[in-house]
C-alpha cells in the first residue's frame, strides 16, 4: 500500500544521511531572486455588466474554445486519414499520431522561453497562431485527392502537421496565464473562477469537436469518398475565428513585458551546480552538504534552494510518463480497434473516430463525482486517500483498462473470418451464366476444391483455399459449361482473396479474376465493369447509386450494407431484363458492438481524473511560488515522452495487438509498483514550510575559494 508520511513531525528518510530536510530541501519564498522588470502600468479595463470580471477575459475564453475545438477536431479523424486517405499501415499511422502527440508537448517549452525571454505573451500568441492557421491550411489541401498525388499528400501533411505542433504547443502555456494577468490582485476570488471556467472551455471545444468532425469525414461525401478535407477544414476555420477574436480584444488586454524565462534559470543553475563540482573533484576541496550548493558561486541561495524543492517533485515525475502512454492511445489504437467493431446503436450509426467523445464527456461528469462523492465516502471509511495514493490507483485503473481492451481485442479476432496466411490465397466464384458451371482446379494439391457445380447467380457461402508453392503461383482452371470445356489460367498471390466471375461470351463462356484485398473495414463497395464507387452506409444503410453506361443512365437500389463489411457489385445487361445486379459480402460486417468499448473508456477517464488532477495539484503544493512554471513545463514533457514510448513499442514490438494491449497493462504496473515505492520515502512538506522559510539560508561555504577552477567566474 503506498504510503505519504504525515505528522507534526515528519519521519526521516531512511535514504538520508543523518542531514535534516530543512537542510537538504526545504524550499524557500523567492525574495531573493534577481530582481524583475518594474511591473506593467495598471489601467483600468472594462469590466463585464458591472462585475469584476474584465471585459477581456471573455475574449479569451471563446478563443480557447475555438483553440480547442480546432486542434481535438483535427485530431480525432488524423488516424484514419493515415489509414485510409495515405494507405499506411496501422503501425505506421500510429507512429506518426503519436510523433504529432509528442511534439505537441515538446514545443510548449519553446513557446514559454518566446514569451517570457522576448516578446511576451500577448505578441506570441498572435504570431505562433498565425503559423498555427497556415498549418491547418497546409494540412486541409493535403487532404484533397484532385491536388497532386500520394508523395505530394504526404508533405503536405507532414509540413502542415509540423506547423499544427507549433502553433498549439507554443500557445499553449501563455493563454491561460495572460487571462489570468487581466485581473487585479485584489480580485483574486474572480481569478479562480476565470480559471475553472477556461478549463470548462477545453472541456467543452474537445467534446463538441470530437463528436462534429468524425460526422463530417464519414457522412459527407467529398470526390466519392469520405470528405477528410472537410473534416480538417472546419477546424481550420475555427483557427481563424479563435485569432480574430483574440485580436479585437487587443486594445483592451493588459500586456505585461517579458520577465526573464525561470526555465532557463533553471536549467543553467543545474548545469553549473553539475559541471562545478565536476571540475573540482580534488580532495583537498571541502565538500559541499548537497550538489547543488555547487552553483552558489554563481547563483543566489533563494534560487539553490528553490531548485532543491524542485527536484524532489522532478525525480517523483520519472515513472510518470508510462501513464500518459497508455491514455494517449485513445486515439491511435483504440480507434484502430473501433473500426473493427460495429457502430450501429440502432438509433444512431456511431463513427469509429466519435467514440473518443466519451472521453472529456466522462471527465465532466467524474471529476464533481469525485470530488464530492467517492473521495468524501473513502474519508468517512477512515482511509488516509493521500494524493501519492490516487495517483497510483489512477495508474491501476489505466492497467485494467487495457486488460479490457485486450479482453476486446481477443473477441474481435475470435468473431473476424479467417484470413489467408502464407503461400495461401481464398478464392470464390461467381456464375453470370445462365446455367451451371464445373469449376475444376488443375493440380494435385487443388484438385478437391470445387467438387459441385455453381449454379447460375449462386451466392458462395465461404471461400475455398488455394494452396500455393511459392508467393506467386500460376493456376490452370477447367470450366465445363453444357457440352463445352474451356481451360483458363490466372495468377494468384498469397494472403489475398479472389473472386472467379464466369460469364457468357457469345456460344462459349469465359472468365475473369478479380483481386479483393484481404482486409476492409471501411465499408466500401466496389461495383466492377461498368461502374466504380466507394460507399459508406453511415450515410443510408440502404443506398441508391447512379450507374450510366454508353447507352443509358440508371439507378440501382443496392439494399443493406451493413456497418463495416466490404461488397463485390457485379452489373449485367441483359437483353429484356434490363441492368441486374450482384451483391457479393466478401468481407463480413463487424458483429461486435462499438459499446463493449464503454468499460474501457470509463476506468481510462476514471484513472485521468485521479491521476491527472491530483497530480498537478500535489506538484503544486510541494513546489516554492517561483517553480511553478517549471513544473508545469516538466508535466508536459512527461506527457511527450510517453507519446514517444508508443511510438517506439509501435513500430519494433511486432506483437499482435492483444498481446501490445496486454504488454502496455503490465509495464504501467510495474511502474505503478516502482512509483508506490518511492511515493513511501517521499516526506512531503507542509505548505507553511513553504511559505515560511524565507530566512533559512544555505551555510557559507568554508575553506579556500582561491584553489577552486570557479574562481574566475563573474558572481
Amino acid at each position: 500500500m503506498l504510503e505519504e508520511r504525515e505528522s507534526k513531525e515528519p519521519a526521516m528518510n531512511p535514504f538520508q544521511k543523518n542531514e535534516s530536510k530543512e537542510t537538504l530541501f526545504l524550499p524557500v519564498s523567492t525574495e531573493e531572486v534577481p530582481p524583475r522588470p518594474p511591473s506593467f502600468p495598471k489601467k483600468p479595463s472594462p469590466k463585464i455588466c458591472g462585475s469584476n470580471y474584465p471585459l477581456s477575459i471573455a475574449f479569451i475564453v471563446v478563443n480557447e474554445f475555438c483553440e480547442r475545438f480546432s486542434y481535438y477536431g483535427m485530431k480525432a479523424v488524423l488516424t484514419l486519414y493515415f489509414l485510409y486517405f495515405l494507405h499506411w499501415s496501422e503501425d505506421t499511422s500510429t507512429s506518426v499520431y503519436h510523433a504529432f502527440s509528442s511534439l505537441c508537448y515538446f514545443t510548449p517549452i519553446l513557446g514559454a522561453a518566446i514569451a517570457d525571454s522576448w516578446l511576451g505573451k500577448f505578441k506570441t500568441i498572435i504570431y505562433l497562431s498565425l503559423v498555427y492557421v497556415l498549418g491547418h491550411v497546409i494540412k486541409s489541401l493535403g487532404a484533397l485527392p484532385i491536388l497532386g498525388g500520394h508523395m505530394i499528400h504526404t508533405i503536405l501533411s507532414m509540413v502542415g502537421l509540423s506547423l499544427i505542433a507549433l502553433g498549439t504547443g507554443g500557445i499553449k502555456p501563455c493563454v491561460a496565464a495572460f487571462g489570468g494577468d487581466q485581473f487585479e490582485e485584489k480580485h483574486a476570488e474572480e481569478r479562480t473562477r476565470y480559471f475553472s471556467v477556461f478549463y470548462l472551455s477545453i472541456n467543452a471545444g474537445s467534446l463538441i469537436s470530437t463528436f462534429v468532425t468524425p460526422m463530417l469525414r464519414g457522412d459527407v461525401q467529398c470526390f466519392g469518398k469520405d470528405c477528410y478535407a472537410l473534416a480538417f477544414g472546419v477546424p481550420g476555420m475555427l483557427m481563424i475565428i479563435a485569432l480574430v477574436v483574440f485580436s479585437m480584444g487587443s486594445k483592451i488586454y493588459k500586456k505585461p513585458p517579458p520577465e526573464g524565462n525561470i526555465v532557463t534559470q533553471v536549467v543553467r543553475c543545474i548545469w553549473f551546480a553539475i559541471s562545478n563540482r565536476f571540475k573540482n573533484r580534488s580532495g583537498d576541496i571541502p565538500k559541499r552538504e548537497h550538489w547543488l550548493d555547487w552553483a552558489s558561486e554563481k547563483y543566489s541561495k533563494q534560487l539553490i534552494m528553490d531548485v532543491k524543492a524542485l527536484t524532489r517533485i522532478l525525480f517523483l515525475y520519472i515513472p510518470l510518463p508510462m501513464f500518459w502512454a497508455l491514455l494517449d492511445q485513445q486515439g491511435s489504437r483504440w480507434t484502430l480497434q473501433a473500426t473493427r467493431m460495429n457502430g450501429n446503436l440502432g438509433f444512431f450509426v456511431l463513427q469509429p473516430d466519435q467514440m473518443q467523445v466519451l472521453n472529456p464527456f466522462l471527465v465532466l461528469i467524474f471529476i464533481p463525482l469525485f470530488d464530492l462523492v467517492v473521495y468524501r465516502l473513502v474519508a468517512k471509511c477512515g482511509i488516509n486517500f493521500t494524493s501519492l495514493r490516487k495517483m497510483a490507483v489512477g495508474m491501476i485503473l489505466a492497467c485494467l483498462a487495457f486488460a479490457v481492451a485486450a479482453a476486446v481485442e481477443i473477441k474481435i479476432n475470435g468473431m473476424a473470418p479467417p484470413q489467408p496466411d502464407s503461400q495461401e490465397g481464398f478464392l470464390q466464384v461467381l456464375n453470370l451464366a445462365n446455367d451451371e458451371v464445373k469449376v475444376t482446379v488443375l493440380g494435385n494439391e487443388n484438385s478437391s476444391l470445387l467438387e459441385e457445380s455453381i449454379k447460375s447467380f449462386q451466392t458462395m457461402p465461404h471461400y475455398s483455399k488455394l494452396h500455393l508453392k511459392t508467393k506467386r503461383e500460376d493456376f490452370h482452371f477447367q470450366l465445363k459449361y453444357h457440352n463445352l470445356s474451356v481451360y483458363t489460367e490466372h495468377s494468384v498471390e498469397e494472403k489475398k482473396l479472389y473472386t472467379l466471375i464466369i460469364r457468357e461470351d457469345g456460344k462459349s463462356i469465359s472468365s475473369m479474376m478479380v483481386i479483393l484485398s484481404s482486409k476492409r473495414n471501411d465499408g466500401s463497395a466496389f461495383l466492377h465493369y461498368n461502374v466504380y464507387s466507394n460507399l459508406n452506409p453511415s450515410c443510408s444503410r440502404y443506398p441508391v447509386v447512379h450507374c450510366r453506361t454508353k447507352d443509358e443512365n440508371f439507378s440501382l437500389n443496392l439494399g443493406l450494407l451493413d456497418f463495416g463489411a466490404a461488397y463485390l457489385f457485379v452489373i449485367t445487361n441483359s437483353t429484356g431484363q434490363g441492368p441486374r445486379v450482384q451483391k457479393i459480402e466478401y468481407t463480413p460486417a463487424n458483429k461486435m458492438s462499438i459499446a463493449w468499448q464503454l468499460p474501457q473508456y470509463a476506468l481510462v477517464t476514471a484513472g485521468e481524473v485521479m491521476f491527472s488532477v491530483t497530480g498537478l495539484e500535489f506538484s503544486y503544493s510541494q513546489a516554492p511560488s517561483s517553480m511553478k512554471s517549471v513544473l508545469q513545463a516538466a508535466w508536459l514533457l512527461t506527457v511527450a515522452v510517453g507519446n514517444i514510448i508508443v511510438l517506439i513499442v509501435a513500430q519494433f514490438s511486432g506483437l499482435v495487438q492483444w498481446a501490445e494491449f496486454i504488454l502496455f497493462s503490465c509495464l504501467l504496473l510495474v511502474v505503478c509498483l516502482i512509483f508506490s515505492i518511492m511515493g513511501y520515502y517521499y516526506i512531503p512538506i507542509k505548505p507553511e514550510d513553504i511559505q515560511g522559510s524565507a530566512d533559512k539560508q544555505i551555510p557559507q561555504i568554508q575553506g579556500n575559494m582561491i584553489n577552486l577552477e570557479t574562481k574566475k567566474t563573474k558572481l
